[in-house]
Parts: C-alpha cells; sequence; structure tokens
C-alpha cells in the first residue's frame, strides 16, 4: 500500500524546523514521499500580513529541491476562496486513489485547535495525522477514536519559528543556520520581512 505524507502550512518562511519534522516523518513512517502545500490564503490568519503567496511557493521549491523525497503542490495557491486542508486532503485522495495511506503533518500546536477547523470529522477519516511537537510541548491525551487517528512525534528542530525568523530579519539580525541557504538568499534578495 503506497504511503504519503501532506506538510499543509503558511511557510512564512520555510525553515529547519518544517525540513527536519517533514524527514523525520517521513522515516519513521516509510513514507513514499511527502508534499508541502503552501497555503495561499489560511482561514486562521485573516487580518494578518502574510507573503505573497508566489514568495512562499518558490521558498518552499528552493528548501525542498535537494531531497528526492520532497515535492510541492501549488493546489492551495491556485485553488480559490479559504486553504481548508480538508479540501486538500479530498484532492489528494482523488489524486493518488483510495488504496493510498495519507499522512497529515503538522505541528502539534495546531492540532490542538482542530476542533475549529473545517469539517474536522471528515479530515480525519480521510487521513492519519502526524503532530510534530517541540521537546517538552505536552499535547492533551486522546482519548476514543481519534487515538488511533493521531500519531505524536517529537522534532527537536521545532524549536525554530517562522515569526522568529521574520523578527530577526526585521531587526537585522542573522537568520543563518536556522533555514536553507538559498531561502536565505531569496529573502534578502526580494526584500522579504522588512518593514
Amino acid at each position: 500500500m503506497p504511503k504519503k505524507g501532506i506538510m499543509g502550512g503558511t511557510f512564512d518562511p520555510i525553515h529547519y524546523g518544517h525540513l527536519v519534522t517533514a524527514e523525520e516523518v517521513r522515516d519513521y513512517f516509510g513514507l513514499d514521499e511527502v508534499v508541502f502545500v503552501p497555503s495561499a490564503r489560511p482561514p486562521h490568519k485573516i487580518g494578518q500580513k502574510i507573503t505573497d503567496p508566489e514568495h512562499r511557493y518558490l521558498m518552499v521549491v528552493l528548501a525542498t529541491i535537494t531531497n528526492p523525497y520532497f515535492s510541492v503542490s501549488r493546489v492551495e495557491i491556485e485553488r480559490p476562496g479559504p486553504s481548508y486542508s480538508v479540501d486538500t486532503v479530498r484532492y489528494f485522495r482523488e489524486l493518488w486513489g483510495g488504496d493510498t495511506e495519507i499522512y497529515f503533518i503538522t505541528g502539534a500546536d495546531a492540532f490542538a485547535q482542530i476542533s475549529t477547523w473545517n469539517n474536522p470529522e471528515e479530515l480525519l477519516r480521510l487521513c492519519t495525522f502526524v503532530a510534530a511537537t517541540r521537546p517538552g510541548y505536552r499535547l492533551q491525551h486522546l482519548e476514543g477514536p481519534l487515538k488511533d487517528r493521531v500519531k505524536i512525534i517529537e522534532v527537536s528542530a521545532l524549536a525554530i519559528s517562522s515569526s522568529e525568523i521574520r523578527r530577526r530579519v526585521r531587526r537585522g539580525e542573522s537568520i543563518k543556520y536556522l533555514l536553507p541557504e538559498a531561502v536565505e538568499n531569496y529573502i534578502y534578495k526580494n526584500g522579504l520581512y522588512r518593514d
């Protein structure tokens, strides 16, 4: 049975925390591929300033290009309206067929808010969730049918955050070794995250 991962996110910018998480999940669960899906219009960030989706998409391409198990999808960028995870998983379920086991990779802090997501019950039926936690982060104990549909994995590199990288760029501080060099160069070349 094919096993594939979907890693959605704003990726503003993508960093080593995202990449290490995707690789650890791919390796641990034996996934054939992990598809990164940059969100065009994240519903939970309405009203917040977000970098143009094309810039975020290109940074994800630059960050993932050297890993043969990683690919990037434009499905949420090209879909009109808000970027709902359930629509994305439905899309890949149809694309890959019903015999593919889908793992949806997200941060534990995002997963803790799943009850506020669009159609969480269907989402949990369509795929297995992998909630990546930072060291020391405690995800509430799961009960009932959720327990079998959610896997928890601890990833030390998740201490890196996109918001901290944006802050550091604004302050003129170094972001070296927090994200791939190609992404760092792209940020500076395009003047991203400056006020």
